[in-house]
């Protein structure tokens, strides 16, 4: 009996551990791809050179990872196939205490993005929460003769459900933006005000004196000390956006993007950039030519790219450049559209769900 109550618990950890994980992720599909793109990028330079082939399929990749999180958490918890389950588990969270691990030791990729941008987790933690995950799957195993053998038909059912919504839900983030907006970028924020730290930075100093370490507020003035390391005391008044950059061959335009009223159309790699919505955009565009919003390309791409993009749309509109990284955390969409007023968010949009003029000029009345 105490054997079942055990499992039980472990049943319900580790299963509401994996939905909740695999619900994050699926908000948010694409982001999972672009990190899984990482990871091919750094195994194909450090392991072995074919992982580069599975980059062109990050997102179908990404799409079945997420759904089997979701799906194998219920069954775990409804006791489908739970024996099948629990293996599955098993083998799934050694494949990703193997990611976390190479992340960690090798700091290759700084986020594993196991909860996507919910929760942000160090290489090291996202390390430690797998091997406390591996412990409680291994407990699962070793009491696996008092799993459930049979599941009530409806439980079967449910789990049939719950992979067909969690798919549509996918599909539905990646033909659109995801549900919830976890990123630094979301609509409300003030991007220049989000470049600030909360708070004054503060530092300890960490010395060595006649071979013993210790650690001072202020920076010693007599001698005898050795600098080591200065070590940041209150990480959390970082400001939470430091990369956001654009510019062109005449100079930085951070600041000028932060005042009136921009309409960005972002572009994160001009080689994949879905051209199914562009006569959308084109007349987005046109429509605002004589309104107090400018539009203003920024891409992720080369001058001439960039200049060969707005010959071929007709666009006499000011191009930046910016890194493909901020580009892909502010929208995850190729191209996406940014409203900012005064440099705070008000609006964003998927290419499938381009605004018409009237649309915009609302937001920027409200």
């Amino acid at each position: 009996m105490l054997n079942k109550g055990i499992l039980w618990v472990l049943r319900l950890l580790v299963g509401g551990l994996f939905i909740f994980s695999g619900l994050i992720k699926v908000n948010d599909p694409v982001g999972t791809a672009i990190k899984l793109e990482e990871y091919f990028d750094v195994f194909s330079n450090d392991i072995a050179g074919f992982f580069i082939y599975f980059k062109p399929f990050a997102l179908y990749i990404g799409v079945v990872l997420v759904v089997l999180e979701v799906v194998l958490g219920v069954m775990l918890i409804l006791g489908v196939r739970s024996k099948l389950t629990a293996w599955a588990l098993a083998a799934m969270i050694l494949f990703f205490t193997f990611l976390t691990f190479f992340s960690a030791y090798f700091n290759k990729v700084t986020d594993c993005g196991c909860f996507g941008d919910a929760i942000k987790l160090t290489p090291w933690e996202s390390f430690y929460k797998d091997v406390i995950l591996m412990v409680l799957i291994g407990g699962i195993l070793l009491l696996r003769n008092h799993l459930p053998t049979h599941a009530p038909g409806w439980a079967k059912k449910s789990v049939i459900a719950v992979a067909v919504l969690s798919l549509i839900l996918s599909i539905t983030a990646i033909r659109n933006l995801p549900f919830i907006d976890f990123r630094a970028y979301k609509i409300g924020v003030n991007i220049p005000k989000s470049m600030q730290p909360s708070s004054p930075l503060q530092y300890s100093y960490i010395m060595k004196k006649d071979g013993q370490t210790v650690s001072l507020d202020q920076y010693p003035t007599e001698g005898g000390y050795e600098f080591v390391e200065m070590v940041l005391k209150n990480p959390e008044a970082l400001p939470k956006i430091s990369d956001f950059a654009v510019w062109n061959e005449d100079g930085d335009y951070s600041e000028e993007i932060f005042s009136g009223n921009k309409l960005l159309i972002l572009i994160s790699n001009r080689a994949k950039m879905s051209s199914s919505n562009l006569d959308e955009i084109d007349a987005l565009v046109k429509d605002l030519k004589s309104s107090p919003i400018q539009v203003v390309l920024v891409a992720a791409a080369s001058q001439e790219e960039i200049d060969q993009l707005l010959i071929d749309q007709g666009w006499n509109i000011l191009a930046l450049q910016a890194d493909a990284t901020v580009v892909k955390t502010i929208v995850r969409s190729n191209p996406g559209i940014m409203l900012l007023k005064e440099g705070t968010v008000i609006g964003k949009f998927h290419h499938n769900n381009t605004p018409d003029a009237s649309e915009v000029l609302d937001l920027y009345i409200q």
